[in-house]
Formats: C-alpha cells, sequence, structure tokens
C-alpha cells in the first residue's frame, strides 16, 4: 500500500476534524508533551499515526 498524498485542504480537514475529537477526550495515539488539541494532531498527522482517509470522485 502506497502512502497517500493529501493537499493542504485535505490536511486541514484531517487535522481540524482530529482536533476536535482530542478537545472532545479522544485517547491520544503518540506520546506527545503537547496540551493543545491541534499540536496534538499535527504531530499524530506528522507520525503517521492518523486513521483518516480521504474518498477523492473520479470524473
Amino acid at each position: 500500500m502506497s502512502e497517500q498524498r493529501y493537499n493542504r485542504y485535505e490536511k486541514a480537514r484531517i487535522l481540524g476534524a482530529r482536533a476536535l475529537q482530542v478537545s472532545y477526550g479522544a485517547p491520544v495515539l503518540i506520546e506527545t508533551d503537547q496540551t493543545e488539541p491541534i499540536l496534538v494532531a499535527a504531530e499524530e498527522y506528522d507520525a503517521g499515526a492518523l486513521p483518516f482517509t480521504v474518498r477523492r470522485e473520479s470524473n
């Protein structure tokens, strides 16, 4: 399976959705010293730990 590349809009949507989950008490998927949900989400994204997928419609 190849690593999927996300454009900036997809990345923003993924980080925002994950930050919202973390702010509502979802377990953090990596070890981090961050306390801000958006920074936690960014670290998880960089570590490749997020289980999000993006469905793209083909024309």
